[in-house]
C-alpha cells in the first residue's frame, strides 16, 4: 500500500545527493516513491549531468544533477490516517469561522487515496517516468570466431612485428623513433604504448603508403577487447578505423566488416535499454557533428605554418576514417567521406 508524507515533512536537496531508501516526491506533486538505486551520468566534460533514480516497484526518473527535489523528512503516515485527515478537514470546512484555519493547515498536505477506495491517482508524466526494465537484456553483438579468423596471426612477437616494419623503412625518422620505443617491450595495459602503436600504423599507411605494414602493426591493437578505459580504447578505435579503410580500399570487404564489428562492440555492451538509447543518441549526435578541425587548419594556413597544418589535417583524417568505419552519418554520406579522405591523404602526403 502506498504511503503519503504527513504535512510539512519534506526537505529539499540536490538530486545529485539522492540515496537508495529516500522517499521522493514525484513530478505530479501528489505521490511519493522509494528510491531503489541511483546512478549518475556524466557529461562530456566528466561533470555529473543526469541522475537516474530507479524506483522500488519499477520505473525510473531522470533528473538534472543540479535540480532540487523534495524528500520526506520524518516518515510516512498510513493512507487510512490521511483519509481520516481529509474527512476531518472536509467537516471543518462547514464550521464557518473555523473553515479558513483548517483549510490553511491542510494546504501543504500532499495526499492521495487508495485507488480501491475511490480516489484516482493521476498518471505521472510519461516523458519523465521510464518503464521498468524488461526481464531479459539485449544480446551483445560482436564478431564471431569465424570473423576473427579473418585477421591474420602476427608474424612472431609484437616486438618482432615492429622491428620488421622498422627494418623495411630505415630512412623514415617517424617510424624509427616510434619503433625504438616499442621494441623495448610492448605493454598493452599502457595507454602511451597503445598510442605509439596506433601512431606507427598511421605513419606507415599515411606517409609511407605501406598498407601491409600498417595492417600488421594495427592488428596488434585490433584484437584487444574494450576494457572500459576510454583513453586506452581511443588508440584501438583509431587503429580499427584505419584498418577498415585499408581493407575496403584493397577489396577485402569481409575483413573490413570484422574491424567494423570490433569498433562498434563497446556500443552494444550496455544492457540497460534506457541507457543504451541515450548512448545511441549521444553517439549519433557526435557522428552528425564531428570535429573536423576546420578553424585550426585555416588558422595554420593563414599563419603559413605548414607543420601545424599537417598535424591538424592528420587529426581530421582520423575523424574522417572513424566516420567512414561507421558507414557515414546523417550529415555526411559514405561517398562524401571517401572523397574527403582521399583529399586529406593527398594533402598530408604532399
Amino acid at each position: 500500500m502506498n504511503h503519503v508524507p504527513a504535512a510539512q515533512t519534506y526537505r529539499e536537496q540536490q538530486a545529485g545527493s539522492l540515496q537508495p531508501g529516500d522517499h521522493l516526491l514525484l513530478p505530479d506533486g501528489l505521490r511519493t516513491a522509494e528510491v531503489h538505486s541511483v546512478e549518475i551520468e556524466n557529461d562530456d566534460f566528466g561533470a555529473p549531468a543526469i541522475v537516474l533514480a530507479t524506483l522500488t516497484g519499477g520505473g525510473m526518473l531522470r533528473i538534472a544533477a543540479g535540480s532540487s527535489v523534495r524528500i520526506e523528512r520524518t516518515g510516512f503516515a498510513a493512507e487510512d490516517d490521511v483519509l481520516q485527515g481529509l474527512t476531518t478537514a472536509d467537516n471543518a470546512a462547514t464550521d464557518g469561522a473555523g473553515a479558513a484555519k483548517n483549510s490553511d493547515a491542510a494546504t501543504p498536505l500532499q495526499v492521495v487515496g487508495n485507488q480501491n477506495e475511490g480516489a484516482a491517482l493521476p498518471p505521472a508524466p510519461p516523458a519523465v517516468v521510464v518503464p521498468p526494465l524488461p526481464a531479459s537484456t539485449p544480446a551483445i553483438i560482436g564478431p564471431s570466431a569465424e570473423d576473427l579468423a579473418l585477421i591474420p596471426e602476427p608474424a612472431g612477437t609484437p616486438e618482432a612485428v615492429v622491428e620488421a616494419v622498422a627494418e623495411a623503412h630505415p630512412d623514415s625518422v617517424g617510424v624509427q623513433l616510434l619503433a625504438d620505443k616499442l621494441v623495448k617491450g610492448i605493454n598493452t595495459k599502457s595507454g602511451s604504448c597503445l598510442k605509439d602503436l596506433s601512431d606507427l600504423a598511421h605513419e606507415l599507411f599515411v606517409m609511407l603508403k605501406d598498407a601491409d605494414g600498417a595492417l600488421a602493426v594495427a592488428d596488434l591493437l585490433n584484437v584487444l577487447p574494450f576494457d572500459g578505459n576510454p583513453g586506452r580504447w581511443s588508440s584501438v578505435e583509431a587503429s580499427l578505423a584505419l584498418s577498415t579503410y585499408i581493407c575496403r580500399q584493397a577489396g577485402q570487404k569481409e575483413r573490413a566488416a570484422v574491424y567494423e564489428k570490433l569498433l562498434r562492440a563497446p556500443e552494444n555492451q550496455e544492457t540497460d535499454p534506457f541507457k543504451a538509447r541515450m548512448q545511441a543518441r549521444v553517439r549519433q549526435r557526435s557522428l552528425n557533428e564531428p570535429n573536423l578541425y576546420d578553424k585550426e587548419i585555416f588558422r595554420s594556413m593563414d599563419n603559413s605554418n605548414a607543420e601545424a597544418e599537417r598535424e591538424w589535417r592528420l587529426l581530421r583524417l582520423e575523424s574522417l576514417l572513424f566516420l567512414r568505419a561507421h558507414g557515414g552519418s546523417q550529415t555526411i554520406s559514405a561517398g562524401e567521406l571517401e572523397r574527403r579522405i582521399a583529399n586529406e591523404l593527398e594533402s598530408v602526403r604532399g
